[in-house]
């Protein structure tokens, strides 16, 4: 099967803005390998050993992405960046959730569906990129939008600046200096 192109699926995503539910039954098979790559991108970036499924992580993906309200879908890029933005959140608050003590406070968990196991060292290093893309927002927003953009979502620098609306130049000086920004951060 081809990959579908890039007008395709922002033509979809017009008529799903619009209102045609029909438009997100079409969009969903297109765009289904690719988030589903992101997925196991964005959960490889934790430790080889973790077995966090990325299709549950796209399924809750699917979940929360069905109910976001009022966004003007304006083309593929755009919506791969929401999904990016959302992914991260909703690893961030998986392994969150697992800290609290009423779930445990980081006791080992042994569950039947060992889809769903995750080794605490690799909940701890979302968790700390996560808090240094924050401190990095608060000094510059844009930085920590690539590096959200790159990371989580897997854009190229090409898609990064066409989100952004940016030059893929300058995207690159803010990729380059976030990922130095963030080793000095997280190596203290």
């Amino acid at each position: 099967m081809s990959r579908p192109s890039t007008q395709d699926i922002t033509g979809l995503l017009h008529a799903w803005n619009h209102g045609d539910e029909q438009a997100l039954e079409k969009l969903t098979p297109l765009v289904y390998a690719e988030l589903h790559r992101m997925a196991k991108r964005c959960i490889s970036r934790g430790r080889r050993e973790q077995t966090l499924q990325a299709t549950a992580l796209v399924n809750e993906l699917y979940l929360k992405v069905v109910d976001l309200k009022r966004v003007g879908w304006q083309n593929r890029a755009h919506f791969l960046a929401i999904c990016a933005r959302q992914m991260r959140w909703i690893l961030t608050d998986f392994y969150r959730s697992g800290q609290y003590l009423k779930r445990g406070g980081g006791a080992e968990r042994i569950s039947l569906d060992e889809s769903a196991i995750v080794l605490p060292e690799a909940s701890r290093d979302l968790l700390a990129i996560d808090e240094a893309l924050k401190r990095l927002a608060a000094v510059d927003q844009r930085k920590s939008d690539v590096v959200e953009l790159r990371f989580f979502g897997g854009l190229s620098v090409k898609e990064t600046a066409e989100v952004l609306k940016v030059s893929p130049e300058t995207v690159q000086r803010d990729w380059n200096f976030a990922k130095a920004w963030l080793l000095t951060e997280l190596t203290g």
